[in-house]
């Protein structure tokens, strides 16, 4: 297997809830219903808090490289959560207690490919958002963010590849991006629930 391989099976065994992570639900959920500009700028520099504590603390992995990419992150999230200009709201993303039992280089790194996975999804919804609001520069921030998102995550597929030395630690790296993925969807599923709303799409 290669990182290329391992991201195309998580896709297609999360497509369905990748797909519904992707829609303006997300940014329901996040706010609880309050679809406000303040308040999506407050949701989204929790999710960018949550993602900078993670990742800082992965920053002593054993692997220098590894260590290097999850710094990175930390600096990368924790310059756009102050640059919304927007105080955190206090929830942590139910994906970041799942990244926080991570241990070990390939288990953390496959796990970094499923939270990019989400996190790109969800800037994609930020930036349609401050679109409708006649926003575009807010609108251009996240969609820069989610470029940077998908750098990350083809520096953390090198990683991978390099790494990776067997079948096992292959299983290991998909089953935790799946983890990460699938929480970050129940919690989604759970939370539009409890607002009353259907968090399958109606065709």
């Amino acid at each position: 297997m290669t990182a290329a391989d391992l991201i195309d099976a998580v896709r297609d065994d999360q497509q369905t809830e990748l797909s519904r992570l992707g829609s303006s639900k997300t940014l329901y959920a996040d706010t609880r219903g309050e679809m406000e500009p303040g308040v999506v700028l407050a949701a989204a520099a929790a999710r960018e808090q949550a993602a900078h504590e993670t990742f800082d603390a992965w920053s002593d992995d054993e692997h220098d490289d590894a260590a290097a990419l999850f710094a990175d992150a930390a600096a990368e999230t924790a310059e756009r959560r102050d640059s919304l200009d927007a105080e955190p709201v206090d929830r942590t993303p139910a994906m970041h207690d799942v990244l926080g039992d991570f241990d070990g280089t390939v288990e953390r790194l496959g796990g970094f490919v499923g939270w990019t996975l989400v996190d790109k999804k969800v800037k994609e919804q930020y930036t349609g958002f401050f679109t409708g609001q006649a926003d575009p520069q807010t609108a251009s921030t996240f969609r820069s963010a989610g470029s940077d998102v998908v750098d990350l995550r083809d520096e953390a597929a090198e990683l991978l590849d390099a790494v990776c030395e067997d079948d096992a630690d292959w299983d290991v790296a998909e089953a935790a991006a799946v983890d990460v993925i699938s929480t970050a969807y129940d919690e989604y599923f759970e939370t539009l629930e409890d607002l009353g709303v259907n968090p399958k799409p109606v065709c």
